[in-house]
């Protein structure tokens, strides 16, 4: 019994866990698994060393085969070699893929037109930033962004690509290093109010329109969460943050010490004259100012 145990820890619990997302049966995970790492061998051994049931190592052996995953090479007694995982997972990965097209078309066909002006929710790290990727890979004519350089390196390579196809590019930035995103000569990157200091919760906003036609913005503090939508009167919005950003980029580029003598630096008195006491404490906390008209704290 202890060795048995013991087979059961050995086997990756994330692998078993995952091969089950895929349709395995978690008799069928362990076996092939247990397969992979020795064989050839017998259902008896399979299931001494796998912690199976033999009845059971029995029956999974005989799925997978039907499923392509392992191959019956001798008799008496018999024994199992695995596929290799490329073989196999490709040929689920295709016949996956075949499915949802099949399903999909046919899906098409009975679905009623989605209203475009809906606003759609997406959660987390992985949903949120394949939808930036596919919109910055669909888009045409123009990219408009607002984002931390750190994340948006996250797709500099579908950036690049865009820039490549003629797509221009309006991005504003958190960071201090521009030059990762100043493809060509169509893409406009200038450093968040001319120095691109992260100061409040807005530098952890990421904001795209795109084509004109559609936005998503997100929050990347603490847990990721976003919303996309093509709704015009947002896009607008979107494009309009993005767009007043410029503006203020350009400005503090060519009147930045004006600017600071008379509302102080970052724009200091003008953001604690407006901000909320816990934005105001953030503001203080980074840049060590303390009330408006005082400069940084010694």
């Amino acid at each position: 019994m202890t060795a048995r145990l013991a087979a059961v820890t050995s086997l990756p619990s994330d692998l078993i866990a995952d091969l089950k997302q895929l349709g395995l049966s978690e008799y069928e995970a362990r076996v092939y698994v247990q397969l992979l790492r020795d064989s050839p061998a017998t259902a008896y051994e399979v299931s001494k060393n796998a912690a199976v049931p033999r009845p059971n190592t029995y029956n999974a052996l005989e799925s997978l085969a039907q499923r392509g995953a392992v191959i019956p090479v001798s008799e008496g007694p018999t024994r199992f070699v695995p596929a290799p995982p490329a073989e196999f997972f490709g040929a689920i990965a295709r016949q996956t893929d075949a499915l949802c097209d099949s399903v999909r078309q046919r899906l098409d066909q009975v679905t009623q037109p989605v209203s475009d002006q809906n606003v759609w929710p997406l959660r987390g790290d992985v949903q949120v930033h394949d939808k930036i990727a596919a919109m910055i890979d669909a888009s045409q004519k123009m990219l408009m962004i607002k984002a931390s350089d750190e994340v948006l390196l996250r797709h500099v390579d579908v950036l690049r690509a865009a820039a490549a196809r003629g797509v221009g590019m309006l991005i504003v930035l958190f960071g201090t290093d521009k030059s990762p995103f100043e493809f060509n000569d169509r893409c406009r990157v200038y450093l968040h109010e001319g120095n691109g200091v992260r100061m409040g919760k807005t530098d952890n906003l990421f904001t795209i329109a795109a084509d004109h036609a559609e936005m998503l913005t997100a929050t990347t503090l603490d847990e990721v969460m976003a919303v996309h939508t093509r709704n015009e009167p947002i896009v607008n919005m979107a494009e309009s943050l993005v767009r007043h950003d410029f503006y203020m980029a350009e400005i503090f580029l060519r009147f930045g010490d004006q600017i600071y003598d008379t509302f102080g630096l970052y724009l200091r008195d003008l953001r604690l004259a407006c901000f909320t006491p816990e934005q105001a404490a953030s503001f203080r906390a980074k840049t060590g100012f303390a009330e408006p008209g005082a400069g940084p704290a010694a």
